[in-house]
């Protein structure tokens, strides 16, 4: 389980992917988009900094029917058909599952809990994906139930790889897939110590950016 959607989830750099599945274009974080792109039918957001809620993207993939969701204080920054979640809430929209789910700072001040920013688990084809946002390892992580985990590596602003490889260990997903790198901080190493501390243990896969 699993395989057919990681062949249709493509990593657009730093936190954002693409996903087709279930005859939707679901975005998550998009930023820097250069060239050509497919028109979304729903985009996720995670919170309101500049690299992952992009206005100037959005625009290049948002068409009339597109659906964003995010949490308020990027609400504030898009147009369009906008639904906004705390942690904890789900909707589904045109077929597809969406819940909410914590992503916040432990040990530093970047990503406080306080501002209910947002993780998401998207549930396609029967297949869950967990998009982690910028979050450190938080507790919450042993309750969530996914198949795919695209979870942040670099440190600085996010979880270190060594404890994303605690995530991983905690949430046990099939796939693991590491993210938030060769952008504003971290590079191909971060993802390489993560793949190589889980080997023999779980599956991950470091997908080529697009």
């Amino acid at each position: 389980m699993g395989d057919t959607i990681l062949d249709n989830l493509e990593w657009l750099g730093h936190d954002g992917y693409r996903l087709v599945a279930e005859n939707q274009v679901i975005y998550f974080d998009p930023f820097k988009l250069s060239g050509e792109h497919q028109p979304a039918d729903i985009i996720l957001i995670t919170h309101e900094h500049f690299d992952h809620c992009s206005p100037e993207d959005i625009e290049k993939i948002q068409k009339k029917s597109t659906t964003i969701i995010t949490e308020p204080n990027s609400a504030k920054k898009l147009s369009g058909t906008v639904i906004t979640l705390k942690p904890g809430e789900s909707c589904e929209v045109n077929g597809v599952s969406i819940e909410a789910v914590p992503s916040y700072n432990t040990n530093k001040k970047f990503h406080p809990k306080a501002k209910n920013w947002l993780g998401f688990i998207v549930t396609v084809e029967g297949v869950r994906i967990y998009h982690a946002g910028d979050t450190d390892y938080i507790p919450e992580m042993k309750n969530f139930k996914t198949d795919i985990a695209l979870l942040p590596v670099s440190g600085t602003y996010v979880m270190t790889s060594e404890e994303a490889v605690q995530a991983a260990l905690d949430i046990q997903p099939r796939i693991a897939v590491p993210m938030h790198y060769n952008s504003i901080v971290g590079d191909v190493s971060d993802a390489e110590k993560f793949a190589a501390a889980l080997q023999g243990k779980m599956r991950v896969e470091i997908l080529k950016q697009v």
